[in-house]
C-alpha cells in the first residue's frame, strides 16, 4: 500500500481524514481555533498557512513527517 503524501493544495478536512496525527500539527501552526473554523473542511493547507502567516512548506513537511 502506498503512503499518501500531503500537498499544499489538499484541503485541511481531507488531511484530517487521512492523517490521524494531523490535528497536533495543525494546532501547532494554526492554533486550536482551526478545528472550529468553517473553512477548515474545504480550504487548502496553503490557504490556512497564508491566513496564519506560516510557511506552507514547513507545515506540509511536518504533516508528512507524522503520516502513519
Amino acid at each position: 500500500m502506498t503512503k499518501q503524501v500531503i500537498t499544499k493544495d489538499m484541503s485541511i478536512g481531507k488531511i484530517r481524514e487521512v492523517n490521524p496525527r494531523a490535528d497536533e500539527v495543525l494546532g501547532k501552526f494554526f492554533g486550536p481555533g482551526c478545528f472550529a473554523c468553517p473553512n477548515s473542511k474545504t480550504k487548502s493547507i496553503e490557504f490556512g498557512a497564508t491566513m496564519h502567516g506560516r510557511n506552507v512548506d514547513e507545515v506540509v513537511k511536518e504533516l508528512n513527517e507524522v503520516m502513519e
